[in-house]
This record gives structure tokens, sequence and C-alpha cells, in this order.
């Protein structure tokens, strides 16, 4: 009777502690709820502990990983995804935040970029000036570190580089790169992204006057052969640490195989921002 009773005991316990885990995951019900709990008991993490987020949620210190992991899962679990979907994100942001190998060394001295210079974390970001979803991923980016989340945290920096299979690249990757040489990267940029359904050569160079270019000035720069060179430089730096397509994302020189959804890599960037700083 005794055993029957710590038994018993131990069962509400276990099933408290795993509904207490965090907000995101305390709000599933169901069998919403069953796949987030299989999935947390089963899954380790990949830092700070080396038990699975399930249990490291319940220890003392609290690794902050657990939570951002749990929080993952349930978000997840909440949108539909299936568990088979889960587990590998799981695994490739894994192998994008610790996995082995080298860094990839990125010059930056010439690549426009925004945020501190001495932030934790640089992000390097090759997009095309004529990639679909760069239009949605890169002015995220620029609003989560100017005024968002990732503000005093990171240091982003771009590099064009044109892929043969979007109609325009070359013309406009020049466009992008005459900007960068005119000190108006960042407002060309986000200008000609939220106007890229309307994009033609000619109307690139009135969205260079209407971010305060002179006209003349542009178009000179944008035929100058030096910067073309420099577009073909950054092209062939891109193939040479592997980029293939846009974008293509390295955070703190780990090339970012994770999804690229803006709540996720912003989480990630986050992630990278505490482990720099040596917090938990």
């Amino acid at each position: 009777m005794i055993r029957f009773t710590i038994a018993v005991l131990g069962f509400f316990i276990w099933t408290g502690a795993a509904s207490a885990q965090t907000p995101v995951c305390d709000a599933l019900t169901g069998d919403e709820h069953r796949l987030a709990q299989r999935i947390l008991t089963s899954e380790y993490l990949y830092d700070c502990c080396d038990e699975t987020i399930s249990r490291c949620l319940q220890a003392q210190p609290r690794c902050s990983l657990a939570v951002r992991l749990a929080d993952n899962v349930c978000r997840r679990v909440a949108a539909g995804h299936d568990e088979t979907r889960i587990r590998r994100a799981l695994s490739r942001r894994a192998r994008s935040m610790v996995g082995g190998g080298s860094k990839t060394e990125i010059d930056l001295t010439t690549a426009p970029t925004i945020g501190p210079a001495d932030a934790p974390v640089t992000v390097v970001i090759y997009a095309c000036a004529r990639c679909p979803y760069c239009t949605i991923l890169v002015p995220a980016f620029y609003e989560a570190i100017t005024t968002g989340e990732l503000k005093d945290e990171v240091r982003i920096a771009f590099r064009t580089f044109p892929i043969r299979g979007h109609e325009g690249s070359t013309t406009a990757g020049l466009a992008f790169v005459a900007a960068a040489k005119m000190n108006a990267f960042w407002p060309f940029m986000l200008h000609a992204y939220s106007h890229f359904d309307a994009y033609s050569p000619e109307r690139q160079v009135e969205w260079a006057v209407a971010v305060g270019l002179d006209r003349q000035a542009f178009e000179a720069r944008v035929l100058d052969p030096a910067t073309r060179d420099a577009l073909v430089a950054i092209k062939k730096e891109g193939l040479v640490n592997g980029v293939e397509e846009t974008p293509t994302i390295f955070i703190n020189g780990r090339r970012w195989v994770g999804d690229l959804e803006t709540t996720e890599l912003v989480d990630a960037i986050e992630e990278e921002a505490v482990r720099v700083k040596g917090e938990q």
C-alpha cells in the first residue's frame, strides 16, 4: 500500500512538472499537448544542459535554451507541423548553432553593415536583388536590428549575390553595389525590395533619386567597370563559401541550415548572443 501510494504520488509530481513548462506549451491541450510532450521528453538539448528538453526545463538553474526549444516545439505543434518536420527542424538548428567544422571567415571590409561594430553577433546575408523571399526576410531583419528585439545585439552585413535564374539579377545587383558605394545601400535596398514587383532597369534609377541620390552620379556608378568588378568579386566569394541560393545566412561564421523563417532566425540569433556573452 505504501509503495502504491509513493508511485501514485510520483506520477502526479511528474505530470504536474510536465504541464508547468512554458506558457506557450501550457496552452496546448489534447493531441497537441501529447505530441509536444512526446517530443520534449525525447529530444535532447545541444548545449547548456545534457538532458532532454523536458528535464532541462525542471533543472535549476534553468537553462534558457531549454525554454527556447520548448517554445519552438510548441509553436510548431500549434501551427500544425507534424512530428517528423519538428524533429528535423530541431536537428537542423543544432547543426547550425553548434555544428562541427571551422567557421567561415568572411571579409566585410567593403560590405554594407548596420548595427554596433562590437555586437556579440554578426550576421552575414548573401541575397539576390531579385530574390522574392529576400524581400520578406531582409527587411524583417533590418527592422529587428534597428528598432526591434535584436537592437544593440547584432551587426548585419549584406552581400549582393546575383542568382542566374532570377531575371534582372545582374543589373539589379549592380544597382545595389552602386548604392553601397554611394553610402545609401540600406535605404536603396529597402526601397527596391518594397517595390519589388515594379522593377525595371529604368525604375531603379528613379528609386535612387527617391532615396536622395543624384541621378547622373548613380547612373555613372552603375556603369562603372569597378562596380561590376566588385559584384563579380562578391559572387566569387560567395561561391567559395558554398553559397548556391539566396538567402544564405551565416551567424558568427556558422552557416544557418535551419528554417528561413523570421521568428526562428531571430530566436536563434538571440540564443547566439546569450552564448557569446556567457549567459545561460
